[in-house]
């Protein structure tokens, strides 16, 4: 009787080894725990920089502004809302709130508009328009204590060059007490922070003129539209995010306000220039108040965060739903 050998499927050498389907997805899972240790490798230095120089800062911050404290030892006179409560029992800080609406509004009237009819006319063909974006561009480079120094050896009382100059057009009784007259001062501040200020802008609006396709205004030129039916059909619409993102930064750093006017009037006369910024400083570095000047600190931030959020949800809300789109669109 013979018997037949049939070999058995499970015998041979890839018995006990990986199939290439689990080792593949091991491998997978391997490179994917690599890269994210990698991302993570990368991300915690600055992480712990951000939470130790920003976040650690600002959490003590909102915990001093509930004491009476001087800023020496572990704060332990707790008052609990009283700082909070004295803000807006301070006719200092209802100015102060008072003056940055001005100072935005302004900023929104004039600032920019000014920097945004220079940028329209440096897009254009003129011979010399790097030389003049480089001058427009210059004043934001320097620092804003130097700006302020030099504005106030300009605006000087009757030896600066300001009253030089109009003396020499006749025009000797419109200079004076620039910054020392509480009717002049913050005209006078808001002349300094446009001319620091206005560059930036115009570079913002430059480069969103020049992402403009030329071939729209074209267009629009061969239909018959005119320079301003152009502006306001074409380049407006299509300029509208830059804008918003110019208005945001306007208004955020109107609210921040701070070492322009500290060199230039150190808010004064009298409080007539002081903005938050500078009355949180003269509370916790000038009278040793530390307490009330972290709820000042706090009303700024809540300020700055209610804006920002508010912004973004009402005015932010097409760019960012435009740009999470296109993310979208490019990972599928």
């Amino acid at each position: 009787m013979t018997s037949t050998f049939l070999p058995d499927k499970r015998s041979g050498p890839d018995v006990g080894l990986p199939s290439p389907a689990a080792d593949t997805g091991r491998g997978r899972a391997r490179r994917r725990a690599l890269h994210w240790l990698t991302a993570v490798g990368f991300q915690v230095p600055a992480l712990v920089l951000f939470g130790a120089l920003v976040l650690l800062p600002m959490l003590f911050a909102l915990y001093a502004s509930f004491f009476r404290w001087g800023g020496f030892g572990m704060p332990e006179d707790y008052v609990g809302g009283d700082n909070f409560t004295r803000l807006f029992e301070d006719p200092v800080f209802l100015g102060d709130l008072w003056r940055c609406l001005v100072l935005v509004l302004l900023s929104l009237a004039l600032q920019l508009p000014f920097a945004l009819a220079l940028a329209v006319a440096l897009n254009q063909r003129i011979r010399g328009r790097a030389v003049y974006r480089m001058l427009f561009f210059a004043p934001y480079i320097l620092s804003e204590a130097i700006t302020g120094v030099l504005f106030g050896m300009i605006f000087a009382p009757d030896d600066g060059l300001a009253d030089h100059a109009l003396g020499a057009i006749g025009l000797d009784g419109v200079g004076g007490q620039w910054f020392a007259d509480p009717s002049t001062v913050m005209a006078t501040l808001f002349l300094v922070m446009t001319w620091k200020y206005f560059g930036f802008h115009m570079m913002l609006y430059l480069a969103g003129l020049q992402s403009i396709p030329a071939e729209l205004t074209e267009a629009a030129l061969i239909d018959g539209a005119g320079p301003w039916q152009r502006f306001r059909h074409v380049t407006l619409p299509l300029l509208a995010p830059t804008l918003r993102i110019s208005v945001f930064l306007s208004v955020i750093g109107s609210i921040q306000l701070f070492d322009l006017v500290w060199v230039t009037t150190a808010g004064g006369p009298d409080h007539h220039s002081e903005t938050m910024a500078v009355t949180l400083f003269q509370h916790g570095f000038k009278r040793y108040q530390v307490g009330y000047a972290s709820a000042i600190s706090v009303a700024m931030f809540a300020i700055s965060l209610v804006f920002a959020l508010a912004y973004q949800r009402f005015v932010l809300r097409r760019d960012l739903e435009g740009a999470t789109t296109t993310l979208r669109g490019g990972g599928s």
